[in-house]
């Protein structure tokens, strides 16, 4: 029985699982979305939630803790100045984990956790993605078109 044995092991020793931990805890806030294994997901969700709440309340002392848990400065005013002020008067529940499938190498299952309320962002994201791959595809047709009619142009000065 798992009497009083609480959290998830990860198959890993405890320096290993606590810098997985901070590293997916970094990249959820940075990203506002992150796909894992459930496990992981399931593991990570109680660190998020914690963050968010010490960048709900925004003094120097959870500023100096939200910093010695992730692992960047970015993360930290990201946390601060974007993602804790959406959930202002959310009282926990910031996270949705979702299940999408199975891994291809070992057969885990898969699950997307997302910060709520990040739709509109990701939305955003995706549309600057659209626009940027749109624009490079515009330049590598011009690039063609450009090197056929030099290349027409050479072929008719050889004709010649």
């Amino acid at each position: 029985m798992r009497h009083r044995n609480a959290g998830f092991k990860l198959g890993r020793n405890t320096s290993h699982r606590r810098a997985l931990l901070r590293n997916l805890v970094t990249s959820i806030i940075i990203e506002d979305r992150v796909e894992t294994t459930v496990a992981k997901a399931k593991a990570v969700r109680p660190h998020v939630e914690k963050m968010i709440t010490l960048g709900k309340k925004g003094d120097l002392h959870s500023r100096r803790q939200a910093l010695s848990f992730l692992m960047t400065d970015k993360a930290v005013a990201r946390l601060f100045d974007t993602v804790a002020p959406r959930y202002g008067d959310r009282q926990g529940g910031y996270l949705r984990i979702v299940r999408v499938g199975f891994q291809q190498g070992d057969g885990a299952e898969k699950a997307v956790i997302e910060l709520l309320g990040a739709e509109k962002q990701l939305e955003v994201k995706r549309q600057k993605r659209d626009e940027i791959k749109a624009k490079k595809r515009k330049e590598l047709e011009d690039q063609l078109e450009a090197q056929k009619k030099e290349a027409e142009e050479k072929g008719g000065e050889e004709a010649a």
